[in-house]
């Protein structure tokens, strides 16, 4: 009789292999209740703290939680020990008899969002969007802001409307002008709209009043995540002003049920893209200590179909850069803060990672499959995945956000 494979037994080259290991926080059908900590192997999820518990691990009380909340806090060096034990753990032979029953098919469990998200932070970081969406909306005059390149620029959003891949959005209502209706009206957004981007999730906080320096960026980055920042474009040109991103965007925010930590993705990092100016000193990158721009390729499906591959390796700026403006002022961190780069594009019309760059705002129509979309319609699905290179020539997967619109409450 031929011996049985094992799931820790991958094809050459599987995404999700040893070199990659994303943490999230699953449960199971029997029991929905109970919340564990898991590292995704290939197809599989493995039960990360009754792994750690069968072993003898050190780390079973880290591990052993209902979310990440324990080891996001414990720092960088229990997150680089944690992540040496699991590596062991899928890879020596001799653990395969008590981790093989840890193991359970990805597609026979429920995940969650694997943290208690604390502050939400959204960045406007790409030049190519930030150059199209002043294009659209300034046609006549200078794309970018004045303050555009001198500092990242973002706004504070709300982090109870986080929600982990699979949650179905419901389309928002909120108050709308165009600029030929005499008054505003009120309904369901007409243009509902994705923005492909990056999450970054905080692990160890910082102290109020002390700024967090480029060179400190993993010393509190745990990792990353997909991020769909949803937006009602109607209720945000309306509202906007002089404000900012207020009930247009802060409805739903989708993440990935994966969180990618920084190690898996040492083959990934890159230069930044040359600078026009000198920045001033605390946004001055460059040097050995710190930390470029990321290449990650990014795939935004609509109902199945790619309608966009936006590249994160273009941002004008770094995550460090990012985490840099947001303490500037004395901000602190928290376990749990989640900062998004803003939407990713690249140069060109298919690299675009948003419908109102897709569509140049409903004016180009695209055609998929089913008709033709402008914004988003009710029953739309969004998916968007991801992989960075990874060492030897693999691909490190980043997993996916998913999220179907259904009508307006």
């Amino acid at each position: 009789m031929p011996e049985q494979s094992s799931p820790l037994d991958l094809a050459e080259g599987d995404p999700f292999g040893p070199h990659n290991l994303p943490y999230g926080v699953f449960s199971t059908p029997g029991h929905p209740e109970d919340r564990r900590v898991g590292v995704r192997i290939g197809d599989h999820v493995l039960d990360a703290g009754a792994a750690a518990h069968a072993l003898g691990s050190p780390y079973a009380r880290l591990l052993a939680q209902p979310d990440l909340t324990a080891l996001l806090a414990a720092g960088r060096t229990a997150w680089r020990d944690v992540r040496r034990a699991l590596t062991a753990w899928v890879t020596v032979p001799a653990h395969r008899p008590d981790i093989e029953p840890l193991l359970h098919p990805v597609e026979s469990v429920t995940l969650h969002l694997p943290y208690r998200v604390a502050d939400y932070v959204d960045f406007y970081a790409s030049e190519h969007h930030a150059t199209n969406v002043g294009k659209i909306f300034r046609p006549n005059g200078d794309p970018l802001t004045p303050n555009w390149k001198h500092l990242p620029i973002g706004y504070h959003g709300r982090s109870g409307t986080v929600v982990v891949s699979g949650t179905d959005v419901v389309r928002p209502s909120g108050q709308r002008k165009a600029p030929t209706d005499a008054a505003p009206v009120f309904g369901p957004s007409v243009k509902l709209d994705i923005e492909a981007e990056v999450g970054f999730v905080v692990g160890v906080g910082s102290e109020h009043g002390r700024p967090v320096p480029l060179g400190d960026f993993r010393e509190h980055v745990f990792g990353l995540s997909l991020l769909n920042d949803w937006s009602a474009r109607d209720i945000q040109a309306w509202e906007y002003v002089p404000l900012g991103p207020f009930l247009g965007k802060s409805f739903a925010t989708s993440v990935s049920a994966w969180v990618t930590p920084l190690e898996a993705l040492e083959a990934a990092w890159t230069a930044p893209p040359a600078r026009d100016f000198p920045l001033l000193p605390y946004l001055q990158d460059g040097g050995e200590e710190q930390d470029g721009g990321l290449d990650l390729r990014i795939s935004v499906a609509i109902n199945g179909q790619t309608v966009s591959e936006p590249p994160f390796a273009t941002m004008y700026w770094t995550p460090a850069q990012m985490l840099a403006q947001m303490t500037v002022n004395g901000a602190s961190l928290r376990t749990g803060d989640l900062y998004g780069s803003g939407t990713v594009s690249g140069a060109e019309p298919g690299l675009r990672g948003s419908l109102l760059e897709l569509t140049w705002n409903g004016r180009d129509p695209l055609d998929l499959p089913d008709g033709k979309r402008t914004f988003l319609e009710d029953g739309d699905t969004v998916t968007m995945t991801a992989w960075a290179p990874g060492p030897d020539g693999t691909r490190v997967g980043l997993g996916e956000v998913t999220g179907r619109i259904v009508p307006s409450a």
